[in-house]
């Protein structure tokens, strides 16, 4: 049985050189080629792909995101990061995000071949900067475990609700409190984890629990 693939990427460029180097691969068949995250996520679920190609920067929602989403919906799939950034905290987001693995945009075709058959033996691969990336971010993370452990409870009730997927609105509803005090838990909470924005702080509370 042939090991199917789905392409989220943005180039169409891109996309039309991952479709010529799948249309050679007789064991691999390409199933879906989605040029952003809402696509991925209405066509994906349907066609439940092997393996999944996925670039991080994609427009309006970005890959990992759209990588932590997919997950939930589609566990079994093996969702690989194809990208050109190479940044240690990227990296690290994609892989908790989800992803099993990380291949650069410059890899040879016969390269991306082999990491998308190795997704689905159940490897990881990933390049080998990519992979010293990974050993390098390994030594901040002592820091992110003590982070979620100097939360305070309502700290903890509002991230649960955002790793969810409630909006700010939806968890000041359900807190009984108003969005100003969702703001200011937010402004607390990003500097403990260690992060930036809602989707950072989802999945790094998520992954350290």
């Amino acid at each position: 049985m042939r090991t199917t693939v789905a392409i989220v990427e943005d180039n169409a460029g891109i996309c039309h050189e991952l479709e010529h180097v799948m249309s050679r691969a007789a064991d691999l068949k390409l199933v879906a080629t989605c040029r952003n995250a809402p696509m991925a996520l209405r066509t994906l679920p349907a066609c439940v792909p092997d393996v999944i190609l996925m670039d991080i920067q994609l427009p309006g929602q970005s890959g990992i995101e759209c990588t932590a989403r997919l997950k939930l919906v589609l566990p079994q799939t093996q969702i690989l990061m194809f990208t050109i950034h190479a940044e240690s905290e990227l990296i690290l987001q994609a892989l908790r995000a989800g992803a099993i693995g990380y291949i650069f945009k410059s890899a040879a075709p016969e390269e991306i071949l082999q990491a998308i058959r190795e997704a689905k033996r159940g490897g990881s691969p990933m390049s080998g900067e990519a992979a010293r990336k990974v050993v390098e971010t390994f030594h901040r993370e002592p820091a992110a475990a003590l982070g979620i452990a100097q939360l305070t409870f309502r700290e903890h009730e509002v991230m649960k609700l955002l790793a969810e997927g409630l909006a700010d609105k939806q968890i000041a509803d359900r807190l009984s409190i108003s969005l100003l005090t969702i703001n200011s838990h937010l402004k607390n909470i990003y500097p403990k984890l260690g992060v930036r924005s809602r989707t950072e702080a989802a999945i790094k509370y998520l992954n350290l629990l």
